[in-house]
């Protein structure tokens, strides 16, 4: 199934998140990504929701969520207008024979080493999905102990998300 972006803006405050992943899980949608943030506005946070859906289960998942009294507005952002990021954070294994290729890896697609600590280095990473894939198979044969990722956060490039229509 392919993967569809949701951008909502919700009223900013108590029990709204709440609210929507239990819309999500009684009605047996599976949310593959979710991110929310203040916007401009401190009033207004944006929720990023990243479905696994066909069109029928899309559309009743804006129709819920439009129903949902928090919601202020919802929209899909299509994949050609889509601007998108996420940042991760992976702890991989070292030795002091493969420690310059993991650096010289993570310099070449603007990776940060964060921390070193024993024989472990833990790398932040941010961009779009097929940069974050990219970097997990590169760090695969080093020993990924473990991944944290934000969950994806979007923007169309057709401009502002307004609250009026």
């Amino acid at each position: 199934m392919p993967k569809h972006t949701i951008s909502a803006l919700v009223e900013n405050h108590f029990g709204v998140l709440s609210r929507v992943s239990g819309l999500f899980s009684a009605r047996g949608f599976n949310i593959d990504s979710l991110a929310v943030g203040e916007t401009e506005d401190p009033t207004i946070s944006r929720m990023t929701i990243v479905v696994d859906a066909d069109d029928r289960t899309l559309e009743q998942v804006k129709k819920q969520l439009n129903r949902l009294i928090d919601v202020i507005k919802v929209q899909e952002i299509p994949s050609e207008e889509l601007l998108e990021r996420e940042i991760v954070l992976v702890r991989v294994e070292f030795n002091h024979k493969n420690r310059a290729e993991i650096l010289e890896a993570m310099n070449a697609v603007q990776g940060k080493v964060l921390d070193t600590s024993g024989n472990t280095l833990t790398i932040e990473v941010t961009g779009d999905q097929t940069k974050v894939h990219s970097v997990f198979e590169l760090l695969k044969p080093y020993g990924i102990l473990e991944i944290v990722r934000s969950g994806r956060i979007a923007l169309s490039r057709k401009g502002k998300m307004s609250i009026k229509s």
